[in-house]
């Protein structure tokens, strides 16, 4: 079987799943998965666990966010680029006027009762 190449980033406390870390803040990891691998088998690979992760991009497309991550069966293809954020980190101002998705992020969004929209996205901050 072929194998695809993952550019992945990792930054805040995810940083940590890359190995070493150049930074403090951020790890660039080089994935080396089988053809046909999943976001699931990228995290997998990292061994990141998938709730510990907050926004999430792939290719510049929004893929993920807290507590929503209907992303890990997307398909990743050689050459993607993933870009993982700890829940600590705020919305990239570049994003202010909204975000390109991955399509099942946005059926996933479109198909849900609230539409994606949350007042918060851990259980126990909702039983507050």
């Amino acid at each position: 079987m072929s194998e695809i190449v993952v550019d992945v980033w990792l930054y805040g406390g995810l940083s940590k799943y890359g190995g070493r870390a150049q930074q403090d803040s951020f790890a660039n990891v080089e994935a080396r998965l089988r053809e046909g691998s999943t976001v699931g088998d990228l995290l997998a690979f990292l061994q990141m666990p998938t709730e510990e992760r907050g926004i999430t991009f792939i290719n510049g497309q929004l893929s993920a966010m807290p507590g929503f991550q209907p992303d890990l069966g997307h398909i990743l293809s050689d050459g993607d680029r993933a870009a993982f954020f700890h829940l600590n980190s705020m919305w990239p101002f570049q994003y202010r006027h909204g975000a390109a998705m991955i399509r099942e992020l946005a059926e996933a969004m479109q198909t849900g009762k609230d539409q994606g929209l949350h007042h918060s996205y851990r259980e126990q901050e909702s039983k507050a």
